[in-house]
């Protein structure tokens, strides 16, 4: 299975990366992924001006941008949001008319303000693409291209499981998001099945908090996406499992009338250093073959959307593969998972 691909082809001439927010995400994913293909971070900024520095020395960077406004005054970068859902439109709105920006998901806390941030994006005539770095992972790109060539056949089931103990106490502004586990984690799973399966018919869906995190929304989730009789797709997402790693799981599994295959994603088994990533296959019923991979979730995914994005821009690639256009549709099945939990099941009528 060598013939899978698993990268995203690099910018031939790089423009400079402005990063606008220096939490862990950007300290433990993007700016090493950057830093290994080797494309130029012109500075960062952060409302915490120490983080910008620390995280400047640690990776070598030209400027911790003492402003937004300074940072923002870079005409001739890509910019790179990554900051919580709440404070990206105030920033969108402060960009340079016409840039390029990738925005870490989620796209705003809700449906609506993810309308209010692609209006911004469309009067600014910003070319907007959304981080949603699962569908590069290098597993994630190589399932895709054997749906696109048909080499599992028609999709009948789509599966996703994880079982973990999400460290949800690293992200202070987590405890006062009204919308956690769909929002902010498994938003993930339904924008690589969308684009994977096309648009869901709709979703049944239930979030609970938990008693051990009464400070934290939802942590836990079932959701089934409806594709109507022919495709089946669920998924059971657990956050809370406390015992140890024996029984952990973070499993994404397609199945066709022709093959299946299986995706681990390592990095929920023991964030953020977890395991490396898994990708197993089977054809027309014969025995599972492992296929070698050159990286993982956590960080090799994270070229993928920076690389787009650059290679749009310069007329190197013919589209984005997650546009702001398309996000939005990801943020309307976010959002009508939270209207499905909130309205509830459907009643069990009593006998009588």
């Amino acid at each position: 299975m060598t013939d899978l691909r698993q990268a995203w082809p690099t910018p031939s001439h790089p423009r400079p990366i402005v990063i606008i927010g220096a939490g862990a995400i950007v300290r433990t994913a993007h700016l090493p992924a950057y830093r290994r293909l080797g494309l130029p971070v012109a500075g960062i900024f952060d409302i915490r001006h120490d983080a910008a520095t620390e995280a400047a020395r640690t990776f070598n960077l030209p400027s911790a941008f003492a402003s937004l406004d300074e940072a923002a005054a870079r005409t001739d970068a890509v910019f790179d949001v990554a900051v919580p859902g709440d404070q990206i439109q105030s920033l969108v709105d402060r960009l340079p008319e016409g840039g390029a920006v990738l925005i870490q998901k989620p796209m705003g806390e809700d449906l609506e303000a993810a309308r209010r941030i692609l209006a911004s994006c469309r009067d600014r005539r910003l070319v907007a693409a959304l981080n949603f770095q699962l569908r590069f992972s290098p597993n994630m790109l190589a399932l895709r291209q054997l749906i696109d060539e048909r080499r599992l056949g028609e999709l009948t089931d789509i599966e996703v499981r994880v079982v973990d103990r999400q460290p949800w106490e690293q992200w202070s502004f987590l405890q006062t998001a009204p919308r956690l586990e769909v929002l902010y984690h498994s938003i993930h799973y339904l924008d690589a099945i969308r684009s994977l399966a096309g648009e869901p018919l709709g979703v049944y869906c239930r979030a609970v908090a938990h008693p051990a995190l009464p400070s934290f929304r939802d942590t836990r989730s079932s959701i089934i996406l409806d594709y109507g009789d022919r495709l089946r797709c669920s998924l059971a997402l657990n956050h809370t499992h406390a015992s140890n790693g024996r029984h952990r799981a973070s499993m994404f599994k397609v199945e066709g009338t022709s093959g299946s295959a299986v995706l681990t994603m390592g990095v929920n088994l023991d964030y953020p250093s977890g395991p490396p990533d898994q990708l197993e296959v089977a054809f027309d019923g014969g025995s599972w073959q492992p296929v070698a991979l050159r990286g993982s979730w956590f960080t090799e995914a994270f070229e993928g959307p920076m690389s787009n994005l650059q290679r749009f821009v310069a007329g190197e690639d013919p589209s984005l593969v997650s546009p702001i256009d398309d996000a939005i549709k990801t943020m309307a099945l976010v959002e009508a998972c939270y209207r499905s939990s909130a309205s509830g099941g459907t009643p069990v009528g009593e006998e009588r």
